[in-house]
């Protein structure tokens, strides 16, 4: 018999306090102890927690999984993009076409919920099941809506661990310029930053631009030593 929903949402609060307590990576914990939890939850064949900054890498290892990570190829990774909210294939597909598109057995049936961090989609979460197994239902996006919104907030204590500009930035600079910045402190290139938050490359340049004659800098290095100045003296 599955876990209740209470009791899914213990264990993975319980997991990421004992990761810090540890002091091992917090995100990598999560996903080593949790998924099981979340498999047997949903009954699903299998299930994964991913992060938009690390797909471009996963991507390159692949055809077959740069063809899933594709919004164009993708509509479920799409919906996921454009709405914020939890999907499975029967809620924008025809019953059937999902097969067409996936041709994995153990992905018959496919559900995705959002991790939001300051109202952008930074990664989701995702649970399949094989083709003889019932399709996912209106229960189970209702319980996926709730286990998204947990996992939003635990990500965003996690990352509040690392280098982040907190809420103290956000009258100088927006939710996005703040992603960008973050990703800037851990030493991504422009392009880097694009393809994690899937954005274009001439995007990156101008929202550096912007910041730059906010905060009145020169330099990349510059701009993160003045937004962390900031933070510390609030």
């Amino acid at each position: 018999m599955t876990k209740s929903l209470k009791s899914l949402f213990k264990a993975i609060t319980e997991c990421l306090a004992f990761s810090e307590i540890a002091q091992t990576e917090s995100e990598k914990q999560l996903q080593q102890n949790v998924i099981d939890e979340i498999r047997e939850y949903f009954a699903a064949k299998r299930c994964g927690i991913f992060m938009f900054a690390r797909l471009p890498n996963l991507a390159q290892k692949s055809k077959l999984l740069k063809l899933a990570l594709s919004l164009e190829y993708n509509p479920i990774l799409r919906y996921l993009m454009e709405h914020h909210a939890p999907v499975h294939e029967e809620i924008i597909l025809p019953e059937g076409q999902w097969r067409t598109i996936c041709p994995r057995f153990d992905h018959g049936h496919v559900m995705a919920g959002p991790i939001v961090n300051d109202g952008i989609l930074v990664g989701g979460l995702g649970v399949t099941r094989d083709r003889n197994s019932p399709p996912f239902n209106n229960q189970d996006i209702a319980d996926m809506s709730a286990l998204s919104l947990h996992l939003s907030i635990l990500y965003v204590k996690i990352q509040s661990k690392s280098i982040k500009f907190t809420a103290s930035s956000s009258n100088i600079i927006t939710p996005r310029e703040k992603q960008i910045a973050e990703l800037v402190a851990q030493g991504l290139t422009n392009a880097q930053i694009a393809n994690s938050i899937w954005i274009t490359e001439n995007s990156v340049k101008q929202a550096l631009k912007r910041m730059f004659r906010k905060l009145n800098v020169s330099s990349r290095a510059e701009m993160i030593g003045k937004l962390t100045s900031i933070i510390s003296v609030q």
